[in-house]
């Protein structure tokens, strides 16, 4: 019987071997990809959203009461000369936390005494005090009605006809509108901080006897963001007037006249200044380069943000030194921890001592200079060694035993670090910066909880009012407001506010301004 292959010469052979390993290697990346996309569907349907990582380090040690000593894997850390400079850091010991028992309610509370006597007859005897026990209650929501009687009077005059004197109407948010201060405030929270739809209070209000239509409802809201359009309009100027700004961005679902049976995908952009706590958000009907590039063309100064490719521009643009994110990057490595454990492990172990770094600066709540400080004794070098091993394990197609493709997890993590590494080691030369961009990740999880209520904005008008409120409740919450005191506040004042005093107003600036009376 004849051989298929013995008419074939030995270099077509070889040739033929090259080519089935080739695809050998192409199927298995294939593979790996398919395999990654697979896990991932599979935890963000069924498994748990953290991204902790335990190094085999921190493992060992919490295992080694036990007697379980388990061996590691990680690669020693590559030997880099770093230049020694002397620093000063502060040797302060944090505080030991201690809690003994349940935390008293608070005294702002009101209190409803409710005094106990004895059973027995105590005619006769002296009260020598009291044993107090406190439960907490909670009285629900109820509407009321602000009935304004202004008193008339006639005052005769020389022609005989007659004058009257009307007692003046207080300043409302909404001309001609029967909404008052508190019900417009509690409508908008409960939309925008609370997550509650309209057609839900609705029916809330339904419940205490009043009847509402949507329209009333939306109106109510479209003038209440017109009275807060100036005091955004001032917040705008306010972050994009700062000298450090965070950037991301959210998808919300839009409904559009011109999409008939579908919803407009259009982001609100996130604007966050660390330096002054306060967060801005900016509705875009896209994610392209044309929203960010309008806003921040007058921007000077240090912007953070993510790999996402529209943020490229302002690299080369003059008075803004771009900064990347150490979240995004680790992301990347834990992505890679299945299929590359050992190299990934390490990667990880690396940027976990980064933040053992900045928390140690958080704990002992260090200044700028001696966070600066800090980051030099201890973050440089690990950067120095960390940066020494990406380039050691550059992804190659090369052959060998050790190599990593460019097209698997691992690889692509090592590129999006190299590729980036300038950006990602800003940080550790100032004090005031972020290691990464999770504040402003932070901020916009309000909207991400919304979205999965509302479902959608009701128009592209309809999502800049969203993005007003958002904005003002944002900075509330950074600044430790509790929101619903502080736009009832402004609502009370806002219509009747002069314009060159608006800045007290704002979130960042309210803590000390007295509140007005408004008639109950």
């Amino acid at each position: 019987m004849t051989s298929a292959y013995e008419n074939i010469t030995r270099e077509e052979l070889v040739s033929k071997l090259i080519e089935s390993e080739k695809r050998n290697a192409a199927l298995n990346t294939r593979l790996e990809e398919l395999t990654f996309q697979v896990k991932e569907l599979l935890r963000l349907v069924h498994g748990a959203k953290s991204e902790r990582f335990v190094s085999s380090e921190a493992l060992a040690a919490t295992q080694l009461p036990l007697g379980l000593i388990l061996e590691t894997t990680v690669e020693p850390i590559v030997e880099v000369q770093v230049e020694k400079k002397t620093v000063y850091v502060p040797v302060t010991e944090k505080p030991a936390s201690k809690h003994h028992g349940r935390n008293p309610l608070p005294p702002h509370l009101k209190r409803v005494e409710i005094v106990i006597e004895p059973k027995e007859d105590t005619t006769g005897l002296v009260c020598i005090g009291y044993e107090v026990t406190e439960e907490l209650e909670y009285e629900k929501g109820k509407l009321f009605v602000n009935q304004f009687k202004r008193a008339k009077y006639a005052l005769p005059v020389a022609d005989e006809k007659t004058r009257i004197l009307v007692g003046e109407l207080p300043v409302r948010p909404i001309e001609r509108a029967i909404a008052g201060p508190s019900l417009l405030t509690y409508i908008l929270i409960s939309k925008f901080c609370d997550h509650l739809p309209c057609y839900r209070q609705i029916q809330m209000f339904q419940r205490m006897g009043v009847t509402l239509s949507p329209a009333t409802i939306n109106d109510w809201i479209t003038a209440s963001c017109d009275l807060l359009q100036p005091l955004y309009d001032l917040l705008k100027r306010e972050v994009l007037s700062q000298p450090y700004l965070q950037v991301d961005e959210t998808p919300i679902k839009v409904l559009d006249k011109d999409k008939k049976g579908s919803t407009h995908k259009g982001y609100h952009w996130l604007y966050h200044a660390p330096l002054t706590g306060m967060v801005l958000f900016d509705y875009q009907p896209g994610r392209g380069r044309e929203g960010p590039g309008h806003l921040l063309k007058d921007f000077k100064g240090h912007l953070q943000t993510d790999g996402y490719g529209v943020y490229e521009d302002f690299d080369n643009k003059e008075g803004i030194t771009q900064i990347q994110c150490m979240a995004h990057a680790r992301r990347m490595f834990e992505k890679a921890l299945d299929n590359h454990p050992q190299l990934a492990s390490y990667a990880l172990t690396q940027i976990q001592q980064l933040y053992a770094s900045e928390k140690k600066a958080k704990d002992l709540s260090l200044n700028y200079d001696e966070r600066y400080n800090l980051r030099q004794m201890e973050a440089l070098p690990v950067l120095t060694a960390f940066n020494a091993w990406l380039i050691a394990h550059i992804p190659s197609e090369e052959k060998k035993p050790d190599a990593v493709l460019p097209s698997s997890t691992m690889g692509k993590a090592i590129n999006y670090a190299l590729n980036r590494w300038h950006q990602l080691m800003i940080y550790a030369h100032h004090g005031e910066l972020h290691i990464d961009n999770n504040a402003a990740e932070n901020a916009i999880r309000p909207i991400a909880l919304g979205r999965k209520n509302y479902l959608f904005a009701g128009s592209h008008k309809g999502a800049e009012r969203a993005a007003m409120v958002y904005s003002l409740l944002a900075t509330c919450k950074k600044q430790g407001i509790e929101p619903s005191a502080w736009l009832e506040d402004v609502f009370k004042r806002i219509a009747s506010h002069p314009i060159n005093k608006l800045k007290e107003l704002l979130p960042n600036n309210y803590k000390n301004q007295p509140q007005q009376n408004y008639p109950a």
